[in-house]
């Protein structure tokens, strides 16, 4: 799943949308009122990207379990989060059935559930390309650079001569200036 600009702010309910950076806050779109606000520095703010679950091996991305739950669920909502405990449990370990039992909490799951739901209704779920389409399209998508003969050191010399010349006609660094004209001091006075 994509979810760089989608935020969660500790403390508040939902999930916002980074809309822009200010100078010692971050503005942010409410995802469900559309209401836009200020996170300041002392808010505890998360991107979903960076969020991970424990897991007996290595932590898995958010994304990667937004996945999971949507294949799962073949791009339907998942089951309540005001399930009973024992159920969220279940369900969450038949999507990942190596979750670390210990460190991820009841309140955990909750919000994963709760956060898919509600990116499922707003249709904010894009589920990720497989790595072999991503690199095919990314080749398909890059723009075709056309060759150009490279410049001769004597074609450079000539237009930098050309462009002084357009500029005005500058001296050569060998060229000495003239000595300037002096002006007469006084009235009817020459030096």
């Amino acid at each position: 799943m994509v979810l760089k600009d989608i935020l969660a702010i500790s403390g508040q309910s939902g999930l916002y949308k980074f809309i822009a950076q200010g100078k010692n806050a971050i503005i942010i779109e409410h995802l469900e009122t559309k209401k836009r606000s200020s996170a300041f520095g002392s808010a505890k703010v998360s991107s979903l990207e960076e969020i991970s679950v424990f897991t007996e091996n290595e932590d898995m991305s958010l994304g990667k379990v937004f996945d999971l739950i949507y294949e799962k669920e073949n791009g339907g909502a998942a089951i309540d989060y005001k399930t009973e405990p024992d159920k969220l449990k279940t369900y969450f370990g038949e999507i990942i059935p190596e979750y670390d039992r210990e460190r991820v909490y009841n309140s955990d799951i909750r919000k994963i559930i709760q956060w898919y739901n509600l990116l499922h209704t707003l249709n904010l779920l894009v589920p990720d390309a497989p790595e072999e389409s991503k690199k095919v399209k990314a080749k398909e998508s890059e723009p075709v650079k056309e060759s150009k003969p490279e410049k001769k050191g004597t074609q450079v010399k000539e237009t930098v001569k050309k462009k002084e010349q357009a500029a005005g006609k500058k001296k050569s660094p060998g060229e000495k200036k003239a000595p300037a004209k002096k002006k007469p001091s006084g009235p009817g006075k020459a030096e």
